[in-house]
């Protein structure tokens, strides 16, 4: 397994028996799992990320750390927007779609200020981090 893999199987874990509260790099920040499924390999995929809230939404930044390409998980969700999240002890199916400029760079800029890793990895990459907003699909518990 590899040490992302490991990473997150042990972020996951700990998410998971601890009602969505993690240390390490992640302490005290809001959390969640998403599950997304596979763009090419159709299997279930779950990644810890941090978000932002807007109002009912849940916002996830596509930062893959400042690297020059998407994360997975991304790729993952343009290919099936149809997702599901654990936010504590919640889980929610969610919609996910892309915020279009200038909306895109406001919430992002939210982000940075307060989470300073986030303007670190923009400085990092030529490319736009897209922001998705994940809307819960029916009743909210």
């Amino acid at each position: 397994m590899s040490d992302a893999a490991d990473f997150n199987r042990r972020t996951i874990e700990e998410f998971r028996a601890n009602h969505g509260k993690v240390g390490g790099p992640f302490e005290g920040a809001p959390l969640l799992l998403l599950h997304t499924l596979g763009a090419r390999s159709g299997k279930q995929r779950v990644n810890p990320m941090m978000y932002l809230t807007d109002g009912d939404r849940y916002l996830v930044f596509a930062s893959n750390g400042g690297a020059d390409t998407h994360p997975d998980w991304y790729r993952n969700l343009r290919a099936n927007p149809s997702a599901r999240i654990e936010v504590g002890d919640i889980d929610l199916d969610v919609e996910a779609t892309d915020l279009e400029e200038p909306e895109r760079t406001e919430k992002y800029r939210i982000q940075a200020e307060r989470y300073p890793g986030f303007a670190e990895y923009e400085q990092r990459t030529g490319r736009a981090i897209p922001v998705v907003a994940l809307s819960p699909i029916g009743q909210i518990p």
